[in-house]
């Protein structure tokens, strides 16, 4: 039996996949929880000089997509006047980037 390209391909997309979400809770301890805490709420020192929302909280998770989420955590988030409130996240790759949304979706009690 020989193996399509595609369907390895496809076979190596989805382990890459799995792999990636497996290390979000890694990712999110390493890049995250200075200011977002362990639980999302932002109860953390840098979080509250920051007023971070609460991602715990239902209506804050509704005010953005998982698009906004993967951009930010990709881009940094700038305030009105072009203040750097959040600074993108170095040295993941995209996949692990997006791997990290669903972990922060479940935050939400």
């Amino acid at each position: 039996m020989t193996t399509t390209p595609r369907l390895l391909t496809l076979v190596l997309a989805a382990t890459a996949v799995s792999t990636c979400g497996a290390d979000a809770p890694a990712h999110w301890q390493e890049h995250c929880a200075k200011c977002h805490g362990d639980d999302g709420k932002g109860d953390t020192k840098m979080g509250k000089k920051l007023s971070i929302a609460d991602l715990t909280d239902a209506t804050v998770q509704a005010k953005f997509t998982d698009e906004q989420a993967f951009t930010a955590m990709k881009s940094g988030v700038t305030d009105a006047k072009g203040k750097t409130t959040m600074k993108a996240i170095e040295g993941l790759s995209d996949a692990q980037l997006k791997a990290l949304v669903p972990y922060l979706r479940a935050l939400k009690k």
